[in-house]
């Protein structure tokens, strides 16, 4: 049984792996979410009683309280998940993705780096730390590409995009400079129960219900993956419970379609 450490458990991807762990294992989780605007306790509401299950609000900018949650819970696993996660709001203002993504994510590694120096044998080997980030990594898809690989060359073209790419390659310069057993799983894009309404799917949604425009990004011919977020959720864990320390996972749903098409098929 491990103890795992979430970061951003309350938003869309964190709650649905927090809920997946809790009512499916015997895992316990220590959740901590600064609870921004895309985050939401009501999502957790089904798990908030449990014994296995708490919850802290804090910024993940802040060492001394992440140091603080180290000490306290002594976590086997962190599943980093905590990030501003939309293109649009980081071409508005991108500076709270450097905070978020970057700094936060140095924080991150400063704090789980001296906490897993001191670890003891056993525990010291099986410590994880699992970072959760974006195929948006890899940049745009061509229309004939073969799809992303883990091998496929960064090339970020948004604010988010380079935030994220950012704080991965901080992640394997962690690894390989001071040794913290890392693991990176790059995804696709999420849909599903509780997303934050200003996503695609979601978006179109409660637009088309209203009678209002459709949102569609630039010509809407970006090609994406689309991959359901209690797939993710499980992939995540299988992840951070059987990776190879160092390496990097791709989880997609092998559903590639243009934004447009979505929009249409909604």
């Amino acid at each position: 049984m491990k103890k795992i450490l979430v970061t951003g458990g309350c938003g869309f991807i964190g709650s649905t792996l927090i809920k997946y762990i809790i009512n499916k294992t015997k895992h316990s989780i220590v959740n901590i979410d600064n609870l921004t605007y895309a985050g939401n306790l009501e999502t957790l509401i089904s798990v908030k009683k449990n014994i296995k299950y708490k919850f802290h609000k804090i910024d993940i900018c802040s060492s001394s309280k992440i140091k603080k949650i180290f000490h306290i819970y002594k976590p086997d696993i962190v599943i980093h998940l905590a990030a501003e996660t939309h293109v649009d709001r980081s071409i508005d203002n991108s500076k709270k993705f450097i905070e978020t993504n970057i700094l936060g994510t140095h924080t991150m590694l400063e704090e789980s780096t001296k906490y897993w120096l001191q670890l003891k044998d056993k525990k010291k080997n099986n410590f994880r730390f699992h970072h959760i980030t974006t195929d948006e990594v890899y940049g745009d898809l061509d229309q004939n590409a073969k799809p992303f690989t883990e091998n496929t060359p960064y090339a970020p073209s948004s604010p988010y995009s380079a935030s994220k790419a950012s704080s991965d390659h901080l992640v394997r310069a962690w690894h390989r400079t001071f040794k913290l057993p890392i693991l990176i799983t790059n995804c696709s894009n999420n849909y599903g129960p509780y997303q934050f309404p200003e996503k695609l799917i979601p978006l179109t949604i409660m637009n088309a219900i209203a009678g209002k425009k459709l949102p569609v990004y630039g010509n809407g011919e970006q090609i994406r993956d689309w991959l359901y977020v209690e797939d993710h959720a499980k992939a995540l864990l299988h992840v951070a419970l059987n990776g190879k320390v160092g390496e990097s996972y791709n989880i997609g749903g092998q559903s590639e379609l243009k934004n447009i098409e979505v929009i249409r098929a909604i």
